[in-house]
């Protein structure tokens, strides 16, 4: 790992370390990001759940509705309720928010997504690949995060 990445709650009650870097770092401009930090948009580290491991406290998840009807789990602090990390369907894969990281400007975003409900005052930079929606995995995530979604996600297609 380049550098060891812990972070937290506001209070303090949640503390985790990601064990490895994480997979991908999405910006997402979504009506749903939006309205779920009250802000313009959330930086989010993919990463497989079991590299997040809870040093103190456990966040409890709530299931929060999105637009198209169905539901984004969030896990949050059940003291001060800041949103931790979020699940979107695969339980094996955890989207670490990144301002709760206690250094967050060591993170950048490796795609901007959704970008067709940006706020027009945020100027993206040419340098990082934007999309209307959504992209391919494939075309953009490194080798190396493929092959660990992949041995993540296969064995939990097979349990089915």
């Amino acid at each position: 790992m380049s550098v060891p990445r812990e972070g937290g709650c506001a209070c303090g009650a949640v503390r985790y370390r990601l064990t490895s870097d994480p997979l991908f770092t999405h910006c997402c401009h979504c009506l749903n990001c939006q309205r779920q930090t009250g802000s313009a948009f959330v930086i989010n580290l993919l990463i497989e759940a079991d590299r997040v491991e809870l040093l103190a406290g456990g966040p409890q998840p709530v299931d929060v509705p999105r637009d198209d009807g169905s539901n984004q789990r969030i896990f949050r602090c059940p003291t001060c309720q800041v949103a931790v990390f979020s699940q979107y369907g695969r339980p094996e894969v955890r989207f670490v928010r990144g301002g709760t990281l206690d250094q967050p400007s060591g993170v950048a975003p490796d795609v901007h997504i959704f970008i067709r409900s940006k706020l027009s005052w945020i100027t993206l930079p040419d340098s990082v690949p934007a999309f209307e929606v959504y992209y391919d995995m494939k075309a953009l995530w490194p080798a190396a995060s493929l092959e660990r979604l992949e041995a993540i996600i296969a064995p939990a297609d097979t349990d089915a």
